[in-house]
């Protein structure tokens, strides 16, 4: 079975983009704004604007997570303070509404702390009435895309999940929520994010910065080297073994 893996998140960012443009979802593109999702949907944000010649901002959204199980989603909270919940894992978990609020009270201290790192002074990006693309570098759960989608719902024309690879049952149930969801991969057996990609490293604040300002300024930012310091290649089995999986809704 061929494997199916990424380089990096830049490298999903391509990929993701042939998908889109591929897709029936480009046509309504064209008043578009990227959002990525920080800290690790912006590098694939940033290239799908690119491909796209669309405007990059951030939706800034931060997971819910279990108290004793961090990496365990039991919802998400948006940077307009919408919260998704995911009520199987309350129940099972048996989780108050003081925990989730104690929780959502944290998490609200990173949002702005990230809402001022990235924006250095600057507002955010106006959405009304424009097609708003979101992206981040995988969906497991689905917790924080879905509590963005809900947020943007308000204000945007048309929400567009856009994302390397997802869930199968996480696909389906966003369908649900938005205008169109483009997934470049759905694999049958899902475990996380991070098994697909070879280079899975935590995205920094400083690099959101950079690609955010590489994108306001029409540059291209560097990609990412190997150990060797060579530009890795833009052809990877990622996109010979993904564009077999491609899904679109």
């Amino acid at each position: 079975m061929m494997s199916l893996e990424f380089a990096d998140r830049r490298d999903a960012g391509r990929v993701l983009a042939r998908s889109f443009l591929s897709s029936d979802a480009a046509r309504h593109a064209q008043d578009g704004i990227v959002l990525g999702l920080p800290r690790g949907g912006v590098p694939v944000a940033y290239e799908v604007a690119r491909a796209l010649d669309l405007p990059l901002d951030v939706f800034i959204v931060r997971k819910l997570g279990v108290p004793g199980f961090g990496e365990l989603a039991m919802g998400a909270i948006t940077t307009d303070g919408t919260v998704a919940i995911n009520q199987e894992v309350i129940q099972e978990y048996g989780i108050t509404q003081d925990t989730i609020d104690a929780v959502a009270d944290r998490e609200k201290l990173e949002i702005e702390r990230q809402e001022l790192a990235y924006r250095n002074g600057r507002p955010a990006a106006q959405i009304e009435g424009r097609t708003a693309i979101l992206v981040d570098d995988g969906i497991a759960t689905g917790a924080s895309m879905l509590a963005a989608a809900r947020a943007l719902r308000r204000s945007a024309r048309k929400v567009i999940v856009a994302v390397p690879v997802a869930a199968r049952g996480t696909c389906e149930l966003l369908r649900k929520e938005v205008d169109e969801v483009i997934c470049a991969c759905v694999p049958w057996q899902f475990h996380s994010v991070g098994r697909f990609y070879q280079n899975f490293e935590q995205t920094t604040d400083e690099e959101v910065r950079t690609l955010l300002s590489h994108a306001r300024a029409g540059r291209v930012a560097s990609p990412k080297m190997d150990n060797q310091g060579r530009e890795r290649s833009s052809m990877t089995m990622s996109e010979r073994s993904c564009t077999r999986s491609k899904t679109t809704s």
